[in-house]
């Protein structure tokens, strides 16, 4: 049976994202996919987003990602209104097979609070799950909505009620795994990449103290806030600083950027991502908290570039040390892998990559677990709405053969 989705990709930003987006990939990675399987995809996002599908609704017409830098009590409308307007696509469409809902704490509570005759859900969990403790310590969503990680490490720290609901984990994916073990590796320079949203968690400070220490050049990729230029963020106001990732960067990162060493290029996409990636002698990730799902991990595998990383979160199941990387758990031994990385081959990453981590790969997982999802809920493989009419055509004829 072909099933109809509405996937949620959220409020914050388009899809695909023209730059930084994480989940906003993950949706732009799964979803031509899903539909080279057959589903039919509605696609709930913002009036900017370009991805094809089926259909596609929004409340807001762009990407609100930038008012997440205001208070809560000035921002905490935007989620809700958008959940609000996907439960009213949903009771517009009795289509719909399943939800696939991708929006943190507000997209599974309003997912429990549809009730019984909405149509069964998944949502997956992108973030740290020792948020929300009041939420995820008590969540029951019955038979209809389960939840998936991605990855196991996540899910193995979830709450019992959590994990109580969960279907298991799909690892992220990335098309630049597509062929990856077919791509000529280009020349590696000395540089070293870390690719990703700059905030506390990323370490991107601990990098940059390595670099120095260690005389490696480094280039931090990614934005600050809702900053992705150096000069939007030169230009921006003190009141910028209550974004915490602005206060992150003027504290901790920016007095060690000196434009030679340590440089910060912004958001990088597209070709100039690749190139950057693909030419780096290693893509650095001293996290210091427990990474779920690992984008730029699986991106940095494609392009052939070994991940020299804390060992922790999902980084364990992603990376095989000594092939595809190199990790530790001490924090003062990755300067010293950061210098011995470039002893790896770059097309074992690739085939690595190829293998594991292309959307064919996490397309055919959704599908299955979409499947389990509705098996759980108690939904027969023909819509009820089906089953309603051969009811109604059975007993029909029964009362003319009486």
């Amino acid at each position: 049976m072909s099933l109809t989705v509405l996937m949620n990709a959220g409020p914050w930003l388009e899809v695909p994202p023209s730059g930084y987006g994480g989940i906003e990939n993950v949706v732009a990675t799964l979803v031509p996919e899903l539909r080279r399987l057959g589903v039919r995809v509605v696609l709930a996002s913002v009036g900017s987003s370009t991805l094809p599908a089926e259909e596609r609704v929004h409340t807001f017409g762009t990407g609100q990602f930038a008012a997440l830098q205001r208070p809560y009590n000035q921002v905490c409308g935007v989620a809700q209104a958008h959940l609000n307007m996907v439960v009213r696509a949903v009771r517009e469409r009795p289509e719909v097979d399943l939800i696939h809902d991708h929006v943190e704490a507000v997209g599974l509570g309003t997912l429990a609070a549809m009730g019984a005759d909405a149509p069964p859900a998944l949502h997956t969990l992108h973030w740290d799950l020792a948020k929300h403790p009041a939420l995820y310590g008590a969540f029951d969503g019955g038979d209809r909505v389960r939840v998936n990680g991605v990855s196991a490490a996540q899910l193995a720290r979830a709450p019992e009620a959590l994990r109580a609901h969960s279907v298991g984990h799909v690892h992220l994916a990335t098309p630049l795994a597509v062929g990856a073990n077919r791509r000529r590796t280009p020349a590696k320079g000395e540089h070293v990449v870390i690719l990703g949203r700059i905030t506390p968690g990323k370490g991107q400070d601990l990098g940059a103290r390595l670099a120095h220490r260690f005389g490696f050049p480094l280039i931090l990729a990614g934005p600050v806030g809702p900053f992705h230029r150096p000069q939007d963020l030169a230009a921006a106001d003190d009141g910028a600083r209550q974004n915490p990732d602005v206060r992150y960067w003027h504290e901790q990162v920016a007095p060690h950027v000196d434009g030679d060493r340590v440089r910060w290029v912004g958001t990088v996409g597209g070709r100039a991502r690749d190139e950057l990636l693909a030419t780096a002698k290693a893509a650095l990730f001293p996290l210091r908290w427990e990474e779920p799902g690992g984008t730029a991990v699986v991106e940095s595998l494609a392009l052939g570039t070994p991940v020299v990383a804390t060992a922790r979160g999902c980084l364990p199941e992603l990376v095989t040390h000594g092939q595809t990387g190199l990790l530790t758990s001490a924090e003062e031994e990755l300067g010293e892998l950061v210098l011995a990385a470039g002893l790896l081959e770059p097309g074992r990453c690739r085939e690595v990559a190829a293998a594991r981590f292309t959307p064919a790969v996490m397309a055919a997982r959704y599908l299955e677990l979409y499947h389990r999802v509705r098996g759980l809920a108690g939904i027969p493989l023909v819509r009820p709405g089906r089953q309603r009419v051969d009811r109604l055509a059975a007993s029909l004829g029964s009362d003319s053969a009486g």
